[in-house]
């Protein structure tokens, strides 16, 4: 997996990063960078979420090179929205779906998934089985369909991915995390501090 233009910049690249930078369930190759977010679990972790009972549904992201792009335009309503490939298969839409009806949150981890999972909802605001690019622009004023909540790390300025955060959580409370993250000196974006997101009002 090559690392980001941010890293690499700065540091040449070592063979500790194929393994660092690479989640603990990649499967397929396609992708431009790894789903940072995910870089936080490991197999003992997701062992641990079995056992108190959280269940985990899987997504393919091809994550494409326009993640890292930022928003250049004066309105957001000019910005052309990158594309990614991604897949949101039978088993998941049925686990999805199941664990509504059971009461039970869906929480994406990575805005990619995230985006996965609204554009298999998109056409008839029902998830359904998706293959294909996604160029979903998710920013305050979005109706979420599918997803109740969101593990990610702390997203750059100008970014869309604070955007699609701040239609999750509201603007207002969006500042508020990210003035304690820079307070508390968190880590931003690969290899950053993880945040886990519970819009307040969404199912429990």
């Amino acid at each position: 997996m090559p690392l980001p233009p941010y890293i690499a910049r700065k540091r040449a690249v070592d063979s500790q990063d194929s393994e660092d930078y690479q989640t603990v369930f990649a499967q397929e190759r396609g992708a431009v960078a790894a789903p940072t977010a995910s870089l936080h679990f490991t197999t003992e972790l997701l062992d641990a979420l079995v056992l108190e009972g959280v269940k985990t549904a899987w997504v393919t992201l091809h994550v494409g090179a326009g993640t890292f792009l930022p928003v250049k335009a004066d309105s957001i309503d000019d910005h052309k929205m990158h594309s990614e490939w991604t897949r949101v298969g039978r088993e998941t839409v049925d686990s999805v779906k199941r664990t509504r009806s059971e009461g039970g949150r869906v929480v994406a981890v990575g805005t990619t998934a995230l985006r996965a999972l609204e554009t298999a909802a998109a056409a008839g605001g029902v998830i359904d089985e998706w293959e294909g690019e996604t160029d979903i622009f998710i920013r305050p004023g979005y109706d979420f369909r599918v997803v109740d909540g969101l593990i990610t790390n702390f997203h750059l300025p100008k970014s869309t991915l604070l955007m699609l955060v701040s239609a999750l959580m509201g603007t207002a409370c969006v500042q508020e995390i990210y003035a304690h993250a820079i307070d508390q000196r968190y880590r931003f974006y690969s290899y950053g501090d993880s945040s886990l997101l519970l819009p307040r009002g969404r199912q429990a």
